[in-house]
């Protein structure tokens, strides 16, 4: 027993004198909120009447109680029209959604596109669930098959069939020698 005593006081010297290692800590929480749900790729089916109106996925998603938010990153949407036809689908880095209202908000390269080859780009957007309008005050450009035009603030139906850009910028014809590009 005398010959380990030294050799355990040895280890313990050894294992105290170590560098220390900090745990990782999630510095994204929202005001110190724990998420009470937390998912990597992830599929959120959004129904009204037993009927598909959206398909949502995302790469991770945290939802926070408290605060009655949920937080995306890598978010995909695909929107679908009363016959359940994919009409149009948004992409963006990340997402927010207000789980009371449910509201989504979409940033950071952020692109919709609609089946008739409508594209529009910005970097932050809103899709109210009240009216299901998508929304924005920041710059847009928004391709169509036979124009662009680019500008600030914008309102749209979530197919993107109508629009309204309020501060306009830009605009062009494509012509058909564009078209062939």
């Amino acid at each position: 027993m005398k010959k380990l005593l030294p050799l355990i006081v040895l280890l313990f010297l050894y294992a105290c004198s170590e560098e220390k290692i900090q745990p990782q800590i999630d510095k994204s929480s929202i005001q110190g909120e724990i998420p009470s749900h937390e998912s990597w790729k992830s599929k959120v089916m959004f129904t009204e009447k037993g009927k598909i109106k959206a398909v949502l996925y995302s790469d991770h998603l945290k939802k926070y109680e408290i605060q009655r938010v949920t937080l995306l990153e890598g978010v995909k949407i695909d929107f679908f029209d009363k016959d359940q036809k994919k009409t149009s689908q948004l992409t963006s880095v990340k997402g927010k959604v207000d789980d009371l209202l449910h509201d989504m908000y979409a940033t950071e390269n952020v692109i919709a596109q609609n089946d008739s080859g409508v594209v529009l780009k910005t970097e932050e957007l809103k899709w109210r669930n009240s009216d299901q309008k998508i929304v924005t005050d920041k710059f847009v450009s928004i391709k169509t098959r036979k124009e662009i035009i680019e500008g600030y603030g914008m309102e749209a139906d979530q197919d993107l069939n109508n629009y309204v850009i309020f501060n306009p910028t830009y605009t062009a014809s494509i012509t058909k020698e564009e078209k062939k590009k």
